[in-house]
C-alpha cells in the first residue's frame, strides 16, 4: 500500500482485478496495462499541518527563523515528547466533507487540563493516520487481500517521527524512498518504459525505486493505538452524525 502524506492524504494500491473502493467512484487506470489504481483520500489531509502552523504555530515559527531551520523541524521535536494516543486527545479530520458524508466536520475529543499545542499536533498526525487506516481496511475488504507493508511519500514522509506513528498505528512495517517526490519519480518510470530504456514497469522499478529507511512497530504503541482506533476512533463519526447535521441545518455549512 502506498500512502501520500500530501495536501491530500491518499492510500493507494495497484490491482489486476476491476473494484470500487467507494460505490460508484471507479478506480484510477493504472499506467501498468490492463491495472487499476483503488484509491481513498482524506481531503485537507497534511494540509491541516499547514493550518496548525498558521492558527497555532506562532511560537515554534519564530524559534525555526532563529535556529534558521523550516517550523516542521521544530514540530517534529515536540511530537517525540507526547506518547503514543496523546493522553487521550483524538481527531477525526473531516476538515472537508467526502463524498460519504457531506454533513461531515472535524471533531477533536478528550481535551484535559494536560494537553498542550503539542498534543494538538501529535492528535492531528494521529487522526490523518486513523483515517487511512480506515480506508486501507476498506480496500482490504474491496479486494479481498491484506496489505502486509507500507510504503509512505510526499512532504509529510520526510519526518521520522510522522513515519514511526504510521508504522506503530498501522502495525506493519513502514519503508521512505530516497525521495519524497514519488509522483515524479512514477512520471519519470513511465517515461523510461514509454522509450523502451526498460521493457517493464517493474524492471524499471527495481533499477529506479530505492528505500531509504524502514520504520518498525513497537509492540506497546501497537496496543495503545489498537484499542484507541477499534474502540474509539471508529465510533466517533457514528455518534456524532446526528448531530452534525443539525448543525448544518441551523448553520447551513456545510452548504450540501
Amino acid at each position: 500500500m502506498s500512502l501520500s502524506f500530501g495536501t491530500t492524504a491518499t492510500a493507494q494500491t495497484t490491482s489486476r482485478r476491476y473494484y470500487e473502493t467507494i460505490p460508484f467512484m471507479p478506480p484510477y487506470p493504472a499506467s501498468v496495462k490492463g491495472s487499476y489504481n483503488p484509491e481513498i483520500a482524506v481531503f485537507r489531509g497534511y494540509w491541516m499541518v499547514s493550518w496548525f502552523k498558521k492558527e497555532f504555530a506562532e511560537r515554534e515559527a519564530l524559534e525555526a527563523k532563529e535556529r534558521g531551520v523550516p517550523p516542521e523541524v521544530v514540530l517534529d521535536e515536540h511530537l517525540e515528547d507526547i506518547p503514543p494516543g496523546s493522553q487521550g486527545l483524538m481527531l477525526q479530520p473531516y476538515w472537508g466533507p467526502g463524498l460519504k458524508m457531506p454533513e461531515a466536520k472535524g471533531s477533536m475529543i478528550g481535551f484535559g487540563d494536560v494537553h498542550t499545542r503539542a498534543h494538538i499536533y501529535r492528535a492531528i498526525i494521529e487522526g490523518i493516520g486513523y483515517a487511512l487506516l480506515e480506508g486501507v481496511e476498506s480496500i482490504e475488504r474491496k479486494s479481498g487481500r491484506k496489505v502486509n507493508r507500507v510504503m509512505v511519500s510526499g512532504g509529510g514522509s520526510q519526518s521520522d517521527a510522522i513515519c514511526q506513528i504510521t508504522a506503530d498505528l498501522f502495525n506493519r512495517p513502514v519503508v521512505r524512498s530516497e525521495t519524497y517526490e514519488t509522483s515524479g519519480l512514477g512520471a519519470a518510470i513511465n517515461g523510461f518504459v514509454g522509450i523502451g530504456v526498460y521493457a517493464t514497469h517493474e524492471e524499471a522499478a527495481k533499477q529506479m525505486v530505492h528505500w531509504d529507511s524502514t520504520f518498525l512497530p513497537r509492540p506497546e504503541a501497537v496496543r495503545v493505538y489498537h484499542e484507541l482506533y477499534t474502540r474509539v476512533y471508529k465510533r466517533i463519526y457514528p455518534s456524532l452524525q446526528p448531530l452534525y447535521r443539525e448543525i448544518q441545518r441551523i448553520t447551513g455549512y456545510p452548504d450540501i
